[in-house]
């Protein structure tokens, strides 16, 4: 199947995200990615609902978002929306908006979500025992798998383990961190919590990971925030391996900060401060549970995957 350009748009409880590019069997060659913080998730923890203002600033990227992969030449366009959207009694009000501002999404399980992070960060990888963890705001998707080569040089994939798991950088952050700066009193219960939630699926695997690739916001921020960049900078992110101590101090710093003190970090988007440490502590404790020392950030992630299954279902 030759190549066309296409457009995927991925709206998360924090992140609302666009990828124009060039796709091909197996093949992906950027062309624009664009992000708008747009907290798609805030309050609904406590509410069950989506807020009018969350609906409305999504709305807003998005019609920003079609018109310029439009103006790009973008042929198809591909929208997914995932943790925040299906917890919501009220998800449809965000299908709606979408829709009038120029796509409708699609709210897809936490499975299918996991599957299309898998496929997007291995891309262009080969490995065994991969672990893929994509932590959200509202949901962490974790999937364990294999990558080869067949005889014919194409790329195999094999998924062992997916489970999307219902803890993420906001539902944390709403759960327990409340102070500012959160206390150890609420810190220790958090990350209690969030390892209780994610030691069952490491409990079920029957291999232990090799690799783990980390994903997502609060992964490649924290990438950047260790190394210091501003502005920043995918192709310094990508590849880049992030110790577990490392991220152990870079989160007690974050921890020990005020809110405002923490939108100045160097390499952290100011509108990404109030999530941050709960996103780090459940990267941290799912590099702990891996029992690993260290994870790879990658800019190859969902919205990779949604691309390439666009053009493989040819529709």
């Amino acid at each position: 199947m030759a190549a066309e350009r296409l457009a995927a748009i991925d709206i998360g409880t924090v992140t609302t995200r666009l990828l124009v590019a060039d796709v091909g069997d197996g093949t992906v060659a950027e062309v624009a990615r664009r992000q708008r913080i747009t907290h798609l998730g805030e309050g609904r923890t406590a509410t069950g609902e989506l807020s009018d203002a969350a609906i409305e600033r999504v709305a807003s990227a998005i019609g920003a978002f079609v018109a310029e992969a439009r103006s790009l030449g973008a042929t198809r366009i591909a929208a997914v929306a995932t943790s925040a959207a299906r917890d919501a009694a009220n998800g449809e009000a965000l299908l709606a908006a979408c829709e009038s501002a120029g796509v409708r999404p699609e709210i897809i399980g936490g499975a299918r979500e996991a599957a299309l992070s898998f496929a997007g960060a291995t891309y262009g990888l080969i490995g065994e025992d991969l672990l893929v963890v994509d932590v959200g705001g509202g949901s962490t998707e974790l999937v364990l798998g294999n990558v080869t080569a067949g005889d014919d040089g194409a790329r195999e994939t094999e998924i062992v383990s997916a489970r999307s798991v219902d803890v993420g950088s906001r539902r944390v952050t709403e759960l327990y961190l409340h102070a500012d700066p959160p206390r150890e009193s609420e810190l220790a219960p958090a990350w209690e919590w969030v390892a209780g939630e994610l030691r069952p699926y490491f409990n079920g695997l029957r291999v232990k990971p090799r690799t783990m690739i980390a994903v997502a916001g609060t992964a490649t921020s924290l990438a950047a925030i260790d190394l210091e960049l501003e502005p920043y900078d995918p192709e310094r992110v990508h590849g880049y391996v992030l110790g577990g101590h490392r991220l152990f101090e870079i989160r007690e710093e974050l921890a020990a900060m005020t809110l405002a003190r923490r939108e100045r970090v160097r390499g952290l988007e100011p509108d990404r401060a109030g999530v941050i440490v709960g996103g780090a502590l459940v990267l941290e404790a799912v590099l702990a549970l891996a029992g690993l020392d260290s994870t790879v950030v990658s800019e190859h992630d969902i919205l990779y995957g949604i691309a390439l299954d666009l053009h493989a279902s040819g529709m």
